[in-house]
């Protein structure tokens, strides 16, 4: 049986407004939960649910009101504290964003992102090697090499560019990716290649993924587990037949009707 990588074990987060009457909004309440080695999990909910926040969290962005998250058995919020603990942590635990553009700068050419991917592994860029493992990681995403390298990120798609990002993720080999609303901005194709994507990080370099997303569809066929968030707290768990095909509370309810089709499991999918 694979074991935990990650617990987020009663996970809160409160944020304060006001001055003279403080308001304050749980944006994650008391939210526990786990993750194995390769295990894929979705994150789902509507916007305010709780389900980014709680993301960030998880990359050290933002820390949380009270409550532990741990990462290969170390509390990341008390046990990393060194410059070193921090860039090992985010070499193992990376993610992918909601939109592409917004993961490189436009004053630099692509080759950056990967750059500093080789850098995070102690390897020099424009090295034998280097150069290798750039060619390779864009080759293992489906994009030519000679058609990318070189490029300014405005000379590109936005569906070329999530996949950069996903090859860099090859080049760090992360045990664990967090895919925050990672389809959303791109075409239909577009977004089922990138998914296959994500299938492929999970079997050939073994990378848990937490997929958040609002998006019942996609989540149903590529997740071993689904959790339901709304108002900062998980509502409903279980795998996307438990979840989706016999929903307990109300909110999943909810949520499942106003989609017209659930799609078919992602092994369905190999199998045609």
């Amino acid at each position: 049986m694979s074991r935990e990588i990650l617990v987020c074990d009663h996970v809160t987060k409160v944020f304060t407004s006001g001055f003279l009457h403080k308001i304050e909004v749980r944006a994650v309440d008391d939210v526990s939960f786990t993750v194995k080695e390769g295990e894929i999990i979705s994150l789902i909910g509507q916007s305010g649910s709780g389900k980014t926040t709680l993301g960030k969290i998880i990359l050290r962005l933002l820390p949380p009101t009270s409550g532990n998250v741990i990462f290969n058995g170390k509390d990341i919020w008390n046990e990393l504290k060194s410059k070193e603990d921090l860039k090992e942590y985010w070499r193992n635990v990376h993610a992918i964003f909601q939109n592409p553009m917004g993961s490189f700068n436009a004053f630099y050419k692509v080759d950056r992102v990967l750059n500093q991917a080789l850098e995070l592994r102690g390897i020099d860029p424009n090295s034998e090697e280097g150069i290798k493992l750039k060619e390779e990681s864009l080759r293992a995403v489906g994009l030519n090499p000679g058609e990318i390298l070189g490029k300014y990120p405005h000379q590109l798609s936005g569906g070329q560019l999530q996949r950069v990002m996903i090859s860099r993720n090859w080049i760090l080999k992360p045990k664990l990716l967090i895919a925050d609303e990672a389809v959303s901005m791109l075409d239909v194709s577009t977004r089922g290649k990138i998914m296959e994507l994500f299938d492929k990080l999970r079997k050939e370099i073994g990378s848990s993924i937490i997929f958040i997303s609002h998006d019942i569809g996609l989540s149903y066929f590529i997740s071993d587990r689904i959790f339901i968030m709304h108002r900062g707290r998980i509502v409903e768990e279980g795998t996307p037949e438990e979840v989706i095909d016999n929903p307990k509370d109300e909110y999943t309810k909810t949520l499942i009707a106003s989609v017209p089709t659930i799609y078919r499991r992602w092994e369905d999918f190999e199998e045609v």
